[in-house]
């Protein structure tokens, strides 16, 4: 079926972390099973990476909609200054 995505632009500074819930990306594909939907990051962040909450330091290039229910997904600034806006894909 069709895959819909909504996602919320989010603002990180300097050091930040914001976890990634479903008020950030929430996705469904009008199956009954949205907790197999996977994400992909084909653009990571430029000033920072994803990062699954039970291993910090470790970037991610896949998630999972039962990571994004659970939280257990953040997207980390690595402290640079000046850096403008980003966006990851």
């Amino acid at each position: 079926g069709d895959i819909v995505l909504l996602a919320k632009p989010v603002t990180l500074t300097e050091g930040d972390r914001v976890t990634l819930t479903t008020d950030v990306p929430v996705a469904t594909d009008g199956t009954s099973k949205p907790e197999k939907l996977l994400y992909a990051v084909s653009l990571p962040p430029v000033h920072g990476q994803i990062e699954h909450i039970n291993y910090p330091g470790v970037p991610i290039s896949s998630y999972s909609q039962l990571d994004v229910v659970a939280q257990k997904g953040s997207d980390v600034h690595d402290n640079s200054h000046g850096a403008g806006k980003q966006a990851l894909r």
